[in-house]
């Protein structure tokens, strides 16, 4: 049983969620998988190119993923001005 507080839970817990493993993840973002689970527990920082591509692959926002909101739905996106 894990005891520790993670501090980016929500990318472990949407990982879970999709039956997903870390080396898995890990390859989405080009990383090892030792590398994601660092991510994951906080021990090293994901870089926002990290985030961006976690949050389009899980559809969610970025927000939600680094824990400042509850809404998971992303942002609509802004309309290009011709």
């Amino acid at each position: 049983m894990r005891t520790e507080i993670l501090k980016y839970e929500r990318i472990r817990d949407l990982r879970i969620d999709r039956g997903l493993t870390q080396a898995d993840i890990g390859e989405l973002l080009h990383v090892s998988q030792n590398t994601y689970s660092q991510y994951e527990i906080g021990e090293i920082r994901y870089p926002l190119d990290a985030v961006i591509t976690l949050a389009k692959y899980y559809n969610v926002s970025v927000d939600y993923l680094v824990g400042l909101t509850d809404e998971t739905a992303p942002y609509p996106r802004k309309r290009r001005q011709p």
